[in-house]
């Protein structure tokens, strides 16, 4: 989707919650040479992980108190994002006796991170504010890329393209995962997928585009069948109406099975999908019908039969949070090398 262009890997929040270290040196050998995280804490360990192969890693957090030396040492790139950053970046290089390479954010309509238009506009307008810093990337990020129809979208891009040739001689970085597939006039230099790196779809909802990357896992520890009228679970919120074959599984929203998703979602066992009933601290509870399940058997939580996006749906949420709930004490195993 992004041919021409360089695609650079989101991998704050501990890689969506699946291991920074392990998906950004995956993602390395794949061909990745840019990498965002949100918090300086998360650059220093991203560091430590990818070493001196070449790769840049920004932080969007951007120049916090006190964090230029450290942002240095590690060699990470803070994106600015207000102008008292700009400011503390400006010093912080006076000091150094060096250019400081730097991002600039810049805020089209999110409201969330981000120089105001008419900062952006000032900034450049003031060319020796700059001559200390090295801004090697000007970017934005859109609000609604998940929505194609949504009008905000050609809002915030009309904004940004008009602001971005200020900054002739940085790259352009404005397309998240959803952005990337509004069309070229998004892409620019450099996109940053996030959530369809791990297997999201760019419209909140399963595409064919995306491959699963993500499997979840747990062993059946008991089956057992329950007479109607009979209560499942903590309280009364679930009565059964008729006699059911359920399966006990050893995983509950400890090891992030979101207990929102209990009635609306499912899991694979026994080659069909099985109805989530009840979700505690450490087991989930499934519909298993007359299927010949058996115990230590392994039911799919998550992966190419129970959809990332299919899941954050029956929780009423989104992809990224299914992901970054995904608890320490979940195994990772990572496949391919």
């Amino acid at each position: 989707m992004a041919a021409g262009v360089e695609v650079a890997a989101v991998v704050k929040s501990d890689g969506y919650g699946l291991g920074a270290a392990e998906v950004a040196r995956r993602l390395r050998r794949e061909g990745a040479r840019s990498f965002f995280v949100a918090r300086l804490e998360e650059g220093d360990a991203l560091r430590t992980a990818l070493g001196d192969q070449g790769a840049d890693i920004y932080v969007l957090d951007g120049m916090v108190v006190g964090a230029g030396r450290r942002l240095a040492a590690a060699r990470l790139i803070p994106v600015l994002n207000t102008v008292p950053q700009v400011e503390a970046a400006v010093a912080f290089a006076a000091g150094s006796g060096a250019p400081l390479p730097c991002a600039l954010h810049i805020d089209t309509g999110m409201n969330r991170q981000g120089l105001a238009v008419e900062e952006a506009c000032a900034i450049a307008a003031a060319p020796g504010r700059l001559a200390r810093l090295d801004v090697g990337l000007v970017m934005s990020h859109l609000g609604s890329a998940h929505d194609p129809s949504d009008p905000r979208n050609g809002e915030q891009l009309a904004r940004f393209s008009a602001v971005r040739p200020l900054f002739p001689e940085a790259r352009a970085s404005f397309a998240n995962s959803g952005g990337t597939f509004l069309g070229p006039e998004y892409r620019f230099d450099m996109v940053r997928p996030g959530v369809s790196l791990y297997g999201g779809g760019p419209e909140e909802r399963p595409d064919p585009a995306i491959a699963t990357v993500v499997r979840l896992e747990a062993s059946v520890l008991d089956i057992r069948r329950v007479a109607a009228g009979e209560h499942l679970g903590y309280g009364s919120g679930l009565v059964l109406q008729s006699p059911t074959r359920v399966a006990l599984l050893g995983a509950g929203y400890t090891d992030g099975i979101i207990r929102a998703a209990r009635q609306q979602g499912y899991a694979w066992l026994a080659g069909a999908r099985r109805r989530l009933l009840a979700v505690t601290m450490d087991l989930t509870i499934v519909e298993a019908g007359d299927a010949p399940v058996q115990v230590g058997e392994m039911a799919e939580l998550l992966g190419p039969n129970v959809l990332l996006d299919d899941l954050a749906q029956a929780a009423g949420t989104v992809a990224h949070e299914v992901l970054v709930r995904l608890s320490p004490r979940a195994e990772r195993i990572y496949l391919g090398g």
